[in-house]
């Protein structure tokens, strides 16, 4: 995000949705093939998993690039790096219920079928 843009770019909300959907299958993924339970160390792993995965992303892009700030501002992995973590402390609060609900129906589901 360049200084002085004002409102939400397209990179930004890109990156706010790199934020939560890796935490959406980390989330699932965790729940249903791990014996951890929801609560705090559930959301840490989440957490970390998705920031991890960000990380990597911003190394390999700066690798790809000439130098820092090629893309036009120098604090574009920073900018990058705070969508991904806003989307994510957006969606762990807001959505881990509803995820909740629909793992029960598929669960009632799997266990239905012959």
């Amino acid at each position: 995000m360049a200084a002085g843009v004002s409102g939400l770019s397209a990179g930004s909300r890109g990156h706010f949705a790199q934020g939560f959907v890796p935490a959406l299958i980390a989330r699932e993924v965790l729940l249903r093939r791990t014996p951890l339970q929801r609560g705090k160390m559930l959301n840490y792993l989440i957490f970390s998993c998705c920031m991890a995965i960000s990380a990597m992303y911003e190394l390999f892009e700066f690798a790809a690039s000439a130098f820092p700030g090629s893309q036009g501002d120098v604090w574009d992995t920073q900018w990058d790096m705070t969508w991904r973590l806003i989307g994510l402390t957006c969606w762990l609060p807001a959505m881990s219920r509803p995820q909740d609900r629909a793992l029960s129906k598929l669960k009632l589901r799997m266990d239905k079928l012959p």
